[in-house]
């Protein structure tokens, strides 16, 4: 499989762009097909392009129940969908390339830097077989563990397919789940599941290893546990995850305690605190009725959905990175430092004017995406604001207002969830990279801020 392209046409931003476009399309398209749903009726097309959309971005966020609505057969392109857009595009299609042993250019390994994360072109091969070798070993592994759960409960083929489906659904922090057999839209709130601890620990370690990001994955293999070796990128994923892993759970703990905890016993609510701080990642999954969290406990994982996982992963959201940058620039600023450090390096300016264009871009789009939805819509400000960033941030955690929206409000979900996969930023820069910029030097003034 060939992936010649022309650079004179197409900026590699565009291309992963287009890739990820013409994946959705093709999902939507087999997806409406009877073939595609359980009863062997044509899906619309809405329909079916919310769902190649939310599997190809994996988001989570579905208005149809995947296990009830679906075929087997809908099923496997709804898990083909997943596991090709938690990769990239681009990934799987260079994984056919080195299959077939053929010599990857120069301006495709430029491309797969800029589609898997990677801050430098050198060795972006051999990253990219890290990459897949240990995504096929990291989901082998959860659906193994899994199908020890599920094998007894739903016997051997429909035991083994839910272990598989359900690892690489965790793994690619997509979120969808094939819990509908025990109540539509329920998610692992069923018993026998809710409080699991196999499925609980797997499902949770899945979604981490998944959203910290191939960079990460590249330094900790390299590296082992020499954490002073690490690049400073894999020192802020790591410690900046830990911090709202750990304080999420705590926080969790304390807000529902007497809320949606309430008849937990202890080592249940630890349980569940620790699920509900990791599943804002871009997961999806949930063991509680969400709509029994307080408010604060609404605001806490509005505010983890919209933060995310890590750049170069399967998660979405701003990225952690990104939230760190913001936090320590805020800081520097306050304290009047001329540059922003951190690990005993000065970070480059023009990083953290792309981790504020990066937040300007998510909240406008928010903005609009709430408007708009507001207007078309009897649902409350929290529940929309709660679904828009779920859908920006890649999350898929719903209110169960999803299901009930109209045709216009579906297709703003769509496009947020699309923003969400490729990037923001990425998605703007689409229509502005071919310009020429003249450099002009401008008189220098000053204003007024705050």
């Amino acid at each position: 499989m060939e992936m010649s392209f022309s650079p004179h046409k197409l900026t590699y931003t565009q291309m992963i762009v287009l890739s990820f476009f013409c994946l959705i399309l093709t999902g939507a398209l087999i997806l409406c097909l009877p073939i595609s749903s359980r009863d062997h009726s044509w899906t619309s097309f809405v329909d079916a392009l919310f769902a190649a959309t939310t599997s190809s971005c994996v988001t989570g966020l579905v208005i149809t129940d995947t296990f009830t609505h679906w075929s087997v057969f809908g099923q496997v392109i709804i898990l083909a969908l997943i596991q090709i857009g938690g990769l990239g595009v681009m990934t799987c299609i260079a994984m056919f390339s080195i299959f077939l042993k053929r010599r990857i250019t120069l301006g495709e390994r430029r491309l797969l830097m800029q589609s898997a994360g990677s801050l430098e072109i050198s060795g972006i091969v051999k990253l990219l077989r890290r990459i897949l070798m240990g995504t096929a070993i990291v989901e082998g592994c959860g659906a193994v563990i899994l199908s020890f759960v599920f094998i007894p409960k739903l016997g051997f083929l429909t035991g083994l397919w839910n272990a598989v489906f359900h690892s690489v659904s965790a793994f690619c922090n997509a979120g969808i789940d094939l819990m509908g057999r025990y109540g539509q839209f329920s998610s692992f709130t069923s018993e026998g599941f809710q409080f699991n601890p196999v499925v609980n620990l797997t499902i949770m370690s899945l979604v981490v290893i998944g959203g910290i990001g191939f960079i990460v994955w590249s330094d900790v293999v390299k590296h082992r546990f020499n954490f002073a070796k690490y690049q400073v990128h894999s020192k802020i994923t790591l410690v900046t995850t830990a911090i709202l892993l750990v304080g999420g759970a705590v926080l969790f703990f304390f807000f529902e305690y007497n809320k949606a905890f309430e008849g937990f016993s202890f080592g249940q609510k630890v349980l569940a605190s620790m699920f509900q701080s990791v599943t804002p990642r871009t997961a999806g999954f949930n063991t509680i009725d969400l709509t029994k969290l307080s408010e604060s406990g609404k605001v806490l994982t509005t505010v983890l959905m919209f933060i995310g996982g890590s750049p170069g992963s399967t998660a979405g959201g701003i990225k952690t990175t990104t939230f760190a940058i913001l936090l320590l620039s805020t800081l520097a600023s306050s304290r009047r430092y001329g540059s922003v450090t951190v690990f005993k390096r000065k970070l480059d300016e023009n990083t953290i004017v792309q981790a504020s264009s990066i937040l300007t871009v998510y909240v406008g789009c928010l903005f609009f995406a709430i408007l708009a939805i507001c207007a078309l819509e009897p649902f409350s400000f929290t529940e929309v604001l709660f679904e828009t960033v779920s859908a920006i941030g890649t999350v898929g955690l719903s209110l169960g207002i999803t299901p009930m929206l109209c045709t216009g409000s579906k297709l703003i979900l769509i496009l947020l969830m699309f923003t969400g996969r490729v990037g923001g930023l990425s998605l703007m820069l689409v229509l502005a990279e071919r310009r020429r910029n003249i450099k002009i030097t401008r008189p220098t003034t000053q204003i007024l801020i705050g």
